[in-house]
């Protein structure tokens, strides 16, 4: 009798704390996701001010700041980076192209570099990563690499500007180096046994394992490509060549050369909006570029900590 009642008051303590713990788990849970979601709200109130901003007109802007909600609803700062329709449509092929190449021919030589350094029985591989991560340090300066990409590279004007200048990054390529050495060894040691190549090594059983580290450098190297205009300043000079970003730098500047000048000469350039076309200039500018995150998010933290971690 005692023994079946020291059983049950057992059994009822045990149901007490696993109610407990489920009370606890139910409580953090509830602080955790509203604790995320309000960090997930407070940044996605300033892209919804951005929209929102560019659909208004200036002289709310000016008058009201910025807010939510419109004040003064408007789409004058649309209908003029709308004007010529044909040239932003080019402009957005052109970057699309140097993106997409750039990113896929950056993330083959990134891999493929990172792979070779990180074998071990590469003789030289210490020396040649010494050699890039010397790089890193020192470089020509710009009117060096100015006149090796006119003069001996001819590269003036051809697309090829804007691609290979970001085309091997040493950073990324630490972190895929460091990423594929957390590989076991044994995998390709097994496939070598099976009779298989280094390039067969590297293609099906390397990168399938890499997806981590190769969504996350890619992401980066897309937003590079899609975010650059300097090279584009630096080396194209033909209108039809222009990438989005250069292409809106430029409307942006003569918006605000014509808002100086009108200002001196007295004359109302109340028509002329300046802080809403700044706005829709960031959206159209960010649009496209933003759906690609959905797409490897769900290797991004795992890639981004991997490299963090290892040295």
């Amino acid at each position: 009798m005692s023994a079946s009642f020291e059983s049950a008051r057992m059994l009822r303590d045990r149901a007490q704390i696993g109610a407990r713990r489920s009370g606890a788990i139910v409580v953090f849970n509830i602080l955790g996701y509203s604790l995320v979601s309000v960090a997930a709200l407070l940044c996605l109130i300033p892209f919804l001010m951005v929209i929102s901003g560019s659909f208004t007109s200036d002289h709310a802007i000016s008058n009201y700041g910025y807010s939510l909600i419109p004040k003064e609803f408007s789409v004058k700062a649309y209908s003029i980076l709308f004007r010529y329709p044909e040239d932003i449509l080019r402009a957005y092929g052109v970057s699309i192209f140097v993106t997409v190449c750039g990113t896929f021919l950056g993330l083959f030589l990134v891999s493929m570099t990172g792979y070779v350094l990180n074998r071990k029985d590469f003789r030289y591989r210490n020396v040649i990563a010494f050699f890039f991560y010397f790089t890193t340090l020192f470089n020509g300066g710009l009117v060096s690499y100015y006149i090796m990409m006119i003069r001996y590279y001819h590269l003036k004007d051809n697309l090829l500007s804007l691609i290979i200048p970001g085309i091997l990054n040493v950073f990324y390529l630490i972190i895929m180096r460091s990423f594929m050495s957390s590989i076991p060894e044994a995998i390709s040691e097994s496939a070598k046994i099976d009779g298989a190549g280094d390039f067969t090594i590297f293609y099906k059983l390397i990168l399938p394992l890499s997806k981590p580290a190769l969504a996350t450098i890619g992401l980066f190297i897309a937003l590079e490509y899609w975010n650059d205009w300097y090279n584009a300043m630096l080396f194209i000079t033909s209108n039809e060549k222009f990438p989005l970003q250069y292409m809106l730098y430029n409307m942006l500047s003569e918006s605000e050369s014509i808002s100086r000048i009108s200002a001196t000469a007295n004359v109302n350039v109340q028509d002329m909006p300046t802080q809403s076309l700044k706005l829709a200039m960031a959206v159209i500018a960010t649009g496209p570029i933003i759906f690609a995150y959905p797409f490897v998010q769900k290797y991004f933290i795992r890639g981004i900590t991997v490299g963090a971690v290892k040295g």
